[in-house]
Formats: C-alpha cells, structure tokens, sequence
C-alpha cells in the first residue's frame, strides 16, 4: 500500500511539471521552439496539447517555410482526435494552400475520407453521406489516375448501399403508414438511383402491392387508370422474377386488378347504352 501511494505521488509529480513545461511553452515567444514542441508532443500522440500549440502558431507561421508541415500536422491532429469536421475542413485548406505539394493528393483524399467517416448510420439524416460521395468524386476527378481511386470507388459504393437501404425503409414504412402514394413514388425512386439494388425483386413486388391497395382506396374515377398500373407492374415483375417467392401473391392481385377493370369496362357500356336509349327515346319524341 506505501509503495503505491509513492507511485502515486510520483506520477502527480510528473503530471505537474509536464503541466508547468507546457503552459512556459504556451507563453514563449520563440516561434522554433514551440514548433519543435508541438511536433514532439505530436509524434507523442498528445495530439491535444500539439494542437493548442499549433493554433498559436498558426497566423505566425503563414509566410513562412514551416507554413505546410503546420497545416499538415495540424490537419491529422484533428483526425486523431476523431473530429473529422474540422479535420476534413483542414485538409481541404491544405490543398487549396500548397496544390502543388507532394502531399496535396494526400490530403485532398483525407478530406473526402473524414465526410465518410462522418456519415451517420442509415436510420439519421444522410445529408453527411452525400456530401461524402460528391467529395470522393471530386478526388476522383482531379486525380484519375491515383492508387486510392479504387478505394474511393468502395467508399462510395458503401455509402450508395446506405442510401439505398435509408431509401428501402422509408418505401416500406409508407407502405405500413397506407400513404401507397408515396411508397410508389419512392419506390420508383429506389429502382432509378439504384438500378442493381439486391432488394429489386421485393421492390418490383411492393410497387405491384402498393397500386393493388392505392386502386381499392381510390375514388371511382380513379380506379380504372390505377388497377391498370397495377396489371402493367404486375407484368414488369413477372418479365425479371418469373419463380419469385412472390408470384404466387402477385398473380393475386393482378386476377383482382383484371377484375376490377372488367366491371369498370362493363360498367360504363351500361352507361352508354342507357344514354343511348335516352338520347333515342327524346328523338322520337320530338
């Protein structure tokens, strides 16, 4: 118990005089000694205090030779401490800054790899995600032929796979809500933005489902044109997934929909027979 109170009171020691270097450090005026500083406390991963030093420095350093290694470091001290909004925000000055440095490929990529790592889970506001892909794309474009193109291409394919599925359950959540308006505007949506999407061959049954309920729930005059939808969707289904789990409850509510159109055809020949037989009746009259 002794031996750890002295380990103890050794380490607040130490925690003391580390504390009383770095606040002489803060004070002193002598740019190459705090920048010597606050690369070692850097490569120490006191990521913190290399910061507070970096900021210092920063509006001293700007017409400078130790200008690009500030920005540079001050950048990944950011991303090291995992805030990748400023982070992103300075490596993305460092670029504009020094386009023609070594490392201007470099941390153009870090900056579109920070709003990946910001982007949300699928279920939270995917503007971050956007803003990542159109940021991986742009590394891309100015920088076609770079070794990290390939990995960009995955990035962006794991953030469009986010997208999709935000996009999914909100189709699905309509559908459950009986708003078959907007299921079927989304879900056509989903088919459009993402045409290899794994959930198509449930999507094209959803839209069929989704006209089937929309059909039975509308006003009269709007049931011919939207059963036909369904028995059009039907038919798109049937074209990509002929021995779908599916079909069988498909071909359902496509007997229905044809049903339903019959009566409405047999329905309005009835009206016009009798408008006939009046427009007759009133001529002979006359």
């Amino acid at each position: 118990m002794k031996r750890i109170k002295q380990l103890g009171f050794l380490l607040l020691i130490g925690v003391a005089i580390s504390s009383c270097k770095h606040s002489k450090l803060l004070k002193n005026p002598d740019l190459d000694t705090k920048y010597k500083a606050a690369l070692e406390y850097y490569n120490e991963k006191d990521y913190s205090r290399a910061l507070q030093l970096f900021d210092q420095m920063m509006g001293a350093v700007r017409a400078t030779d130790k200008a690009e290694d500030l920005y540079y470091h001050y950048a990944y001290s950011y991303f090291h401490q995992k805030d990748y909004t400023l982070a992103s925000y300075y490596f993305k000055r460092y670029y504009s800054s020094f386009p023609k440095s070594k490392r201007a490929e470099e941390c153009l990529f870090m900056s579109a790899y920070c709003n990946f790592l910001n982007s949300p889970r699928y279920s939270l506001d995917q503007t971050s995600t956007k803003e990542a892909i159109k940021e991986l794309q742009l590394f891309m474009n100015v920088y076609p032929q770079s070794k990290r193109v390939p990995e960009c291409n995955n990035l962006i394919d794991e953030l469009r796979v986010k997208l999709e599925l935000k996009d999914y359950k909100i189709a699905k959540l309509y559908y459950r809500m009986k708003d078959y308006a907007a299921s079927i505007t989304t879900l056509f949506n989903i088919l459009k933005e993402f045409p290899e999407t794994v959930h198509r061959e449930e999507i094209l049954f959803l839209v069929v489902k989704s006209y089937s309920k929309y059909a039975h729930l509308s006003v009269t005059g709007k049931q011919f044109e939207r059963h036909k939808n369904t028995t059009v969707a039907f038919q798109d289904f049937m074209k990509e997934f002929p021995a779908s789990k599916f079909t069988g409850e498909a071909k359902e509510l496509n007997e229905k929909s044809r049903d339903h159109l019959q009566r409405l055809i047999d329905k309005n020949k009835d009206v016009v027979e009798k408008e006939s037989k009046r427009v007759i009746l009133r001529n002979d009259g006359l």
